[in-house]
């Protein structure tokens, strides 16, 4: 049976090679078009934002948290995927009501360079970080860390998937994420079957963490219900979908995509909820999973990651190319510059699974707490209309957000004990409500003195 991940990763890799078309104009690989000329339809477009979401670091999480707390932890990690609901909000908002073309034009007219300049940084590392993640999980199935297989099967399906995007462009994303998509959907039912037939897959085992409060699992709930009104507008390959098609395909596939997506991490997440309720002590999740379904449904299992790690990648790569030579303009848009644009963040996540840290599990959370500085710029600048919201209060924020995500990084790795010994997830649920907080006051703040500064001064009376 060795042979036959493999054999399926190859039979994807080939048959999204088949589906690539060459891209011959900026607008078929920067912006999605068909050969043709025509923007991607309802199906299509949602289908690629759910498959694009649903990555493979996103799948280990949920089954994860599912193994440890409960389906209270799988349904805090599907409450991130509510996303799609304010994400829909953001682009109505932003493009058809106000006519921006992207994020960075919206915040260069609002906070001048500064105000891109910042954005800038953040989505690059997480654009950065989703190519890392996506191919340590391929590593990590493959083989043992720093093996033979391991660095191989990475090496192997970052070529492959450079190859076919660096061919395609966004366009070849498209195609490939539908394709993707139907395998992924047809796979995750194969298993949740394998697992009622199994007789292992019963509400009792699924609710046997009791729901408290004060637990990880509705603390995490509460975190996801924090950040979403922010995660949406600092994630690139969300945000690049709602600039593709007219204003009815592109809300109707958010919304679409949210309740599709949310229900594929449930049930993905609800095969580690299972492994939980039947974990003896020293046992890993995979290793309760294989006992209670077998080996070929673990088969099914992998092939899901593996899947959605290269829907993820090549989205990834087309929203970097779109990033650098589109929205940030750095160099010349051209095909070739694109092209140049996908290499490099693939050699530098492939540096970073060679070198670089390898915890997965706290990406999300303080990816997603750098992302609410711009939580106030929604709520404010976007939805509110203030157009005199003053720079300082944007960079304030902006440091808050980051200060905070450092701080839950060292805090979760235990590199400092600064917010006591309270669970990881405590300590998230406390920086996520300050950053939130207080960044909406410096906003409030600075829109106040803003409008003081440009209020009419009241004439003195003359004698």
């Amino acid at each position: 049976m060795d042979f036959v991940l493999p054999a399926i990763v190859a039979t994807v890799a080939l048959s999204s090679l088949l589906l690539t078309s060459r891209a011959n104009d900026n607008s078929t690989f920067f912006n999605g078009l068909s050969i043709n000329g025509s923007p991607p339809g309802l199906l299509l477009l949602t289908l690629s934002q759910v498959t694009t979401w649903i990555f493979a670091r996103s799948l280990m999480n949920a089954a994860i948290l599912g193994y440890y707390y409960g389906i209270w932890g799988t349904l805090a990690y599907a409450a991130y995927y509510l996303s799609f609901l304010t994400g829909g909000m953001i682009i109505d908002s932003l493009r058809f009501k106000q006519g921006y073309d992207s994020i960075q034009a919206f915040l260069q007219a609002r906070f001048g360079a500064w105000g891109a300049g910042c954005y800038n940084v953040v989505v690059g590392l997480r654009l950065l970080s989703e190519v890392f993640a996506n191919l340590l999980v391929i590593g990590i199935l493959f083989g043992v860390t720093g093996s033979q297989s391991y660095a191989l099967s990475v090496i192997g399906l970052a070529l492959v998937t450079l190859l076919y995007s660096m061919i395609g462009g966004l366009h070849a994303s498209l195609r490939t994420d539908l394709l993707q998509m139907l395998l992924f959907i047809g796979i995750l039912l194969l298993l949740i079957l394998s697992a009622l037939v199994s007789g292992h897959l019963t509400l009792d085992a699924l609710t046997f963490k009791p729901f408290e409060i004060d637990q990880p699992g509705p603390i995490l709930m509460a975190v996801a219900l924090l950040q979403i009104w922010s995660y949406p507008m600092h994630d690139p390959v969300m945000m690049d979908r709602g600039f593709l098609s007219d204003r009815e395909t592109t809300r109707r596939s958010f919304l679409h995509a949210a309740w599709i997506s949310i229900l594929c991490i449930i049930l993905f997440g609800s095969l580690g909820v299972l492994a939980g309720a039947n974990a003896m002590a020293g046992d890993t999740m995979n290793q309760v999973l294989s006992r209670l379904l077998g080996e070929i449904p673990m088969l099914l299992f992998s092939a899901a990651l593996v899947i959605s790690a290269m829907s993820t990648l090549d989205s990834t790569l087309s929203s970097a190319s779109r990033l650098a030579v589109v929205n940030m303009r750095v160099i010349e848009p051209t095909l070739r510059n694109g092209r140049i644009t996908m290499a490099l963040f693939m050699l530098l996540g492939l540096l970073l699974v060679f070198a670089g840290n390898k915890d997965l599990f706290s990406a999300v959370a303080v990816s997603g707490t750098a992302s609410m500085y711009l939580a106030p710029v929604v709520f404010f600048s976007l939805w509110g209309g203030r157009e005199n919201i003053p720079l300082w209060s944007y960079l304030a924020t902006f440091v808050l957000a980051i200060t905070g995500a450092a701080l839950y990084f060292t805090e979760s790795a235990n590199h400092t004990q600064w917010l006591g010994d309270m669970h990881k997830y405590t300590k998230l649920l406390y920086i996520s409500i300050s950053v939130l907080g207080i960044g909406c006051l410096l906003f409030w703040v600075g829109d106040l003195l803003a409008n003081r500064r440009r209020s009419p001064v009241a004439s003195a009376v003359r004698p």
